[in-house]
């Protein structure tokens, strides 16, 4: 191939090259080197879903978002890496690509965006209202499973769990079957649905998270919506930045109805997900967010091209039902955690990863109390996924604990599992558990404890 024709490929598809590029087989090993020393009370699986297109795809069509979804794992136990292991979500189209199943009854997508583990069991999920498929512990899919069938609608990529009832959240959007609505969702610990409501909003707004507090539930209504006109254009995908809808939070009191959602303007923005919020003294409701100025309105391969996200704090006054905006920091940074305990409580650390031009080069944890910021360390080469808070048996303190996540060395074109300790962000990390393979960049995942549950 000429060098012209290399470099008109590489524009035409930004990922499905480097660590984007999907990696073409399943994986079992179980003999892992690992450099440092694992945390003993580390027992369970991490586990990370992410697009990995199987067979051939059209290379000026392909979008991140679209890629069949996979699943990988790494289980550790009593300071031990016993084993990895990565598989397919069996959608019908993995099944006729791979040849071992039966096609027919399979999902037609294979969720490609979060894993969850909940009511003792294991979920793969995405959004716009694709419902939940199960798997079990060695990433068999088992089928789709709407909370044994008491969900009525789809479902999304980020269900929050509430640390205190146990009881798992959610906010989405099902296009095309309901234009008109998004739908908000909650799940008792018997893995059984409890209460569904329909919300109206006035377009189909591309609702990929949603935040928790001790009293509302917080809905993201923003200006990027499914567009015909789009999907006319790109046929593979047909969310758009539109101009002339609006941006706005809602906040759901808990318990109550659609009409009791109090609506407050922002300024016009995306956010794909909120690092946390809570309720503040004074009775406002705090919003941290990764926020984008615009998206997918040039760019429609996007998320990094219209504009790079920064983290800010939106403050909002349910009783005169306004905003203010506040910028913490300016890098560009995503895919932002807190302890998973804080969610939806006053907290003082977050955690997020930098965006660089070739990739995610680093993990940040943020101290809101302080403002400062300190860097994970980790080599010039490396690449980091997103950044998982394990707290540490008998932890006294919110950042008692463990940050992990997946890193890619582009030197060796491998990937390891890396363990800091979450108090110590610039001493050299905890454990290395160097996997025999690359894991291309994907987006969440969590760490299941062994008998426990972990969203």
């Amino acid at each position: 191939m000429s060098q012209t024709a290399t470099a008109r490929r590489v524009v035409a598809s930004p990922y499905l090259s480097g660590n984007y590029a999907p990696v073409s087989e399943e994986r079992t090993e179980t003999r892992l080197e690992v450099t440092g020393e694992l945390p003993g009370d580390l027992n369970g699986s991490y586990l990370r879903n992410g697009p990995n297109p199987v067979g051939k795809v059209n290379p000026r069509r392909h979008h991140w978002f679209l890629g069949d979804g996979m699943i990988h794992a790494v289980r550790l136990a009593e300071g031990q890496a016993l084993g990895y292991r990565n598989r397919w979500v069996r959608s019908s189209k993995v099944l006729k690509h791979l040849g071992d199943g039966n096609a027919a009854t399979a999902p037609k997508f294979g969720p490609n965006t979060h894993v969850i583990s909940y009511a003792g069991r294991l979920w793969a999920l995405v959004e716009a209202g694709f419902p939940p498929v199960e798997l079990d512990e060695d990433l068999n899919t088992l089928g789709i499973n709407r909370f044994s069938d008491t969900l009525k609608g789809g479902y999304t990529a980020h269900p929050k769990l509430d640390p205190v009832t146990g009881e798992l959240h959610a906010v989405g959007y099902w296009w095309p079957k309901r234009r008109g609505a998004v739908q908000y969702s909650r799940i008792g610990t018997d893995g059984r649905v409890r209460e569904q409501l329909d919300i109206p909003v006035p377009g189909m707004t591309m609702l990929h998270d949603m935040a928790l507090t001790e009293r509302y539930i917080v809905i993201f209504d923003l200006p990027v919506t499914v567009r015909l006109r789009a999907l006319l254009r790109r046929p593979s995908f047909p969310f758009a930045w539109d101009e002339n809808y609006g941006a706005r939070v809602g906040l759901l009191p808990r318990g109550g109805t659609a009409a009791d959602v109090i609506w407050v303007e922002v300024e016009p923005a995306y956010v794909f997900h909120p690092m946390n919020a809570y309720d503040d003294a004074a009775g406002n409701v705090v919003i941290d967010v990764c926020r984008y100025a615009r998206m997918f309105a040039r760019d429609q391969r996007g998320p990094f091209g219209d504009s790079r996200p920064t983290l800010d704090r939106w403050v909002l006054d349910p009783v005169n039902r306004r905003a203010s905006e506040t910028r913490l920091d300016d890098r560009a940074q995503e895919f932002p955690r807190c302890a998973p305990g804080r969610v939806g409580r006053p907290y003082r650390y977050g955690y997020t990863v930098t965006i660089g031009d070739a990739g995610f080069p680093g993990l940040l944890k943020h101290d809101l109390h302080t403002g400062n910021a300190e860097r994970f360390s980790h080599g010039a080469a490396e690449h980091c996924g997103e950044p998982y808070f394990v707290p540490r048996a008998g932890a006294t303190s919110e950042d008692d604990g463990y940050i992990m996540t997946l890193v890619y060395d582009d030197t060796v074109d491998r990937s390891d599992l890396v363990v800091w300790d979450a108090r110590e962000p610039a001493a050299e990390p905890l454990a290395r558990v160097h996997l025999p393979v690359r894991v291309p960049n994907g987006f969440h995942g969590c760490w299941a404890p062994a008998g426990c549950d972990a969203v």
